[in-house]
C-alpha cells in the first residue's frame, strides 16, 4: 500500500513541474485534418498553447519548475529516416534530459505538449527507480508506431520508445527503458494495424474503456502482479470520450468518460506511489481560434501563423 498522503505525493519541495510546450512530434498533415478549423501551422502549434493552459489553471507549485524551451517558428524540415521534424524532436529530448539530471526530485509532473513529451521523464524515473517503477498508459492509442510503420509522426512512437523500440540512435539518448511487463495500456481502443501489430509483438497487456467503466480492479491486479510500488502515469486527455468533451488533437467516440479516468488515476494513486504524472495532447480549440482571430490586430502584433 501506498503510504503516502495525496498532499505530498502531489505538488511538494520533491516534485518537479516539467513544462514542455512541444508540438513538432506530431505530423503537419495530421495535424491539419483533425482541426480544421484554424489554419495548418496554428493546429499543429496547438499543443504549444495547451501547455501555457494547463500551467495557468492548475494550483500554484510549491517544488522546483522546468520550462523546456520550444521555438514556434522552427521550420518543417519534412520527414527523416522515418520521423517528421527529426532534428526538433531530438533536441528538444537532449534538452529535457539535461533539465531532469539538473534536479535532485522524487517525483515529476509533465504538463505538455503532445506524447513524446512523456519518454524523458519516465526514462529518467525508470533510471531511478528500475523494475519497482511501473508504467501506465492512458491513452485511446498505442502510440507504438517506429520509424518502420506508415505514420511519422513522432508523438506517436513514445511508447515505443520507452519499451526500447525504434530508432535506436534516439533511443540511445535514454537513461533507462521499460520492460514490457511493467508496462500497461488503459483505455486503449483505437489504432493503426501497423502500430497494434507491434503493441501484440511486444506483449504488454491492454485494459480497453470497457475493461475500466465500471471499476479499476483489472489494472489493479496487473499493477500488483507486477510487484512495483512506484508508477508514472500518461495521460492522453483523447482518451475521454469525445461524445462527452474534446480536448485533445483526435477525437475518439467510445472512450472513457471524465469521471472514469479521475477514478482510475485516484485508484492508481491509493495503492502505489505515484511518482509521475504527464497530461499530454491537450489543444483548446476554442483558444485558437481567438488567438487566430486576434493575430496581427493593433497593440498585439502578428504571431506570424496565418489562417490558410
Amino acid at each position: 500500500m501506498n503510504d503516502t498522503t495525496p498532499e505530498a505525493a502531489f505538488n511538494d519541495a520533491r516534485t518537479l513541474r516539467l513544462v514542455w510546450p512541444q508540438w513538432q512530434g506530431a505530423g503537419a498533415d495530421n495535424a491539419a485534418s483533425l482541426v480544421p478549423e484554424v489554419g495548418r501551422e496554428r493546429a499543429r502549434r496547438g499543443y504549444h498553447v495547451g501547455s501555457r493552459v494547463l500551467a495557468a489553471i492548475l494550483p500554484e507549485h510549491k517544488g522546483p519548475s522546468e520550462f523546456i524551451p520550444v521555438d514556434v517558428g522552427d521550420p518543417d524540415e519534412g520527414s527523416i529516416d522515418g520521423i517528421e521534424s527529426r532534428t526538433a524532436v531530438t533536441t528538444a529530448l537532449q534538452k529535457a534530459l539535461r533539465a531532469l539530471s539538473a534536479h535532485d526530485f522524487d517525483r515529476v509532473l509533465t504538463l505538455g505538449g503532445e506524447c513524446s513529451v512523456s519518454v524523458a521523464p519516465f526514462a529518467h524515473l525508470a533510471e531511478m527507480y528500475g523494475d519497482d517503477l511501473a508504467v501506465v498508459w492512458i491513452d485511446a492509442h498505442p502510440d507504438s508506431d517506429t520509424p518502420d510503420t506508415a505514420y511519422d509522426g513522432y508523438h506517436a512512437m513514445a511508447a515505443a520508445m520507452l519499451l526500447g523500440h525504434g530508432d535506436r540512435q534516439l533511443i540511445s539518448h535514454l537513461p533507462a527503458t521499460v520492460r514490457a511487463e511493467n508496462f500497461a495500456y488503459a483505455g486503449q481502443h483505437c489504432g493503426e494495424d501497423d502500430a497494434l501489430a507491434n503493441v501484440r509483438a511486444w506483449g504488454p497487456p491492454v485494459f480497453t474503456p470497457d475493461d475500466l467503466r465500471k471499476d479499476s480492479t483489472a489494472l489493479l491486479d496487473w499493477l500488483k502482479a507486477t510487484g512495483a510500488g512506484k508508477v508514472a502515469i500518461h495521460l492522453d486527455v483523447d482518451v475521454v470520450d469525445s461524445d462527452e468533451v474534446s480536448f485533445g488533437l483526435g477525437e475518439e467516440p467510445g472512450g472513457l468518460t471524465r469521471s472514469q479516468v479521475n477514478r482510475l488515476i485516484r485508484d492508481v494513486a491509493a495503492v502505489a506511489d505515484v511518482v509521475g504524472l504527464t497530461i499530454a495532447e491537450y489543444v483548446p480549440r476554442n483558444l485558437l481560434q481567438l488567438q487566430e482571430m486576434l493575430s496581427g490586430l493593433p497593440l498585439i502584433g502578428d504571431d506570424g501563423l496565418r489562417s490558410e
